[in-house]
């Protein structure tokens, strides 16, 4: 059974493709294009003192790295800017501003943002507040320091880069696609095809028709996973602190699971279009939403954070990103090993379970 499907793959470019090309087109995509970090913001200042504090002010906001600044036009109110996208915010400095601070007075200014946007004002609004800091720190005048000083070190990611938390986040998608839109149409083939029959005047049981079918499958995927972290590694620049090891088989782990899925589809639908749709809304959605790929987890209503436990990919999830960038072990991941686990039980034996009710007449 096991020879028959490695011959299957190997005649079929569409197959391999698959295996070998999504991982590749996927990684890429989601590493080089899609970017959480909000960059090269374009910010206007409209200076109404023209001071050297103001213009230090302007310069904290060039400084971050993060701002696009450039001076507002004359005579344009500021609500235009806005209205027109000609910029996502306006500085606006008060008359009075450079003066204030000498006399020790606070010093009056605003930003104005482009609130239509919400997925980044948190991230701009979070931006000014550093900002803030530093500028406060550049034009204090020799005032006396805070009694308290807050010193923040972010650990694992100390950079705070999207791309270091989206990659390992992408291999488990791809992982969950593959896997079970590949096993997807290996039952649904025979019947379609008519093969099924000649399978059946063998006296083979269940399990190791499932066996057969799905380890050239699960070799595949390891391939694919294999090319997935060479990209991340060499060409996304991702680190990599955990063991080799124990990140094989996590990824044994997980692939049991979401391998029998696509085979308990296949065994369902007996029909491969069938079974590609079923495939593709249960593990795209899954683990693109629920998984805590990009939205967290804790922060989806109660209804939806229940239903990611009986998910194998919101596990994997954990166990991938602590291994990436934690360099956690078995010990510190053992509640998601657990869970992949049971899910993989659970799985195999439903599909041995259906299959069999399959074969009776």
């Amino acid at each position: 059974m096991a020879r028959k499907e490695v011959r299957h793959v190997l005649r079929d470019p569409f197959t391999l493709a698959l295996a070998l090309g999504l991982p590749l087109f996927m990684t890429a995509f989601f590493g080089w294009v899609m970017e959480l970090d909000v960059r090269e913001i374009r910010i206007m200042v409209e200076d109404r003192d023209r001071s050297r504090a103001s213009r230090q002010l302007a310069d904290a906001f060039s400084a971050s790295g993060f701002f696009r600044v450039s001076p507002a036009p004359a005579g344009v109110p500021v609500s235009r800017l806005l209205d027109g996208e000609r910029t996502r915010a306006v500085l606006v400095v008060e008359p009075g501003f450079g003066r204030d601070l000498a006399r020790g007075r606070d010093g009056r200014a605003q930003v104005l943002l482009d609130g239509a946007d919400n997925s980044t004002v948190g991230a701009i609004m979070s931006y000014i507040a550093g900002v803030e800091s530093v500028a406060t720190g550049r034009l204090a005048q020799g005032s006396a320091a805070p009694p308290v000083t807050l010193a923040t070190r972010f650990l694992f990611n100390g950079e705070l880069n999207s791309r270091w938390f989206l990659v390992p986040g992408i291999m488990v998608v791809v992982m969950s696609i593959l896997a079970v839109l590949l096993t997807a149409l290996t039952v649904a083939r025979e019947w379609e095809t008519g093969s099924m029959e000649l399978l059946l005047s063998t006296p083979v049981r269940p399990l190791e028709v499932i066996v057969g079918k799905l380890g050239p499958y699960l070799a595949l995927c390891l391939t694919a996973v294999a090319f997935v972290y060479v990209m991340a590694r060499v060409f996304l620049g991702v680190p990599f602190v955990g063991s080799h090891l124990f990140f094989l088989g996590a990824c044994l782990l997980f692939l049991v699971p979401a391998l029998a899925q696509g085979l308990l589809i296949s065994v369902v639908a007996r029909s491969q279009t069938v079974a590609v749709q079923i495939g593709l809304v249960s593990s795209l959605l899954p683990s693109m939403m629920l998984s805590g790929f990009v939205f967290p987890i804790e922060s989806m209503p109660l209804f939806f954070r229940v239903l990611t436990y009986a998910m194998p990919q919101r596990w994997f999830m954990q166990v991938i990103r602590g291994i990436f960038l934690r360099g956690a072990g078995p010990v510190e991941l053992v509640g998601p090993l657990l869970a992949m686990t049971v899910l993989g039980a659970v799985l195999v034996s439903a599909s041995v379970r259906r299959f069999k009710a399959d074969l009776e007449p």
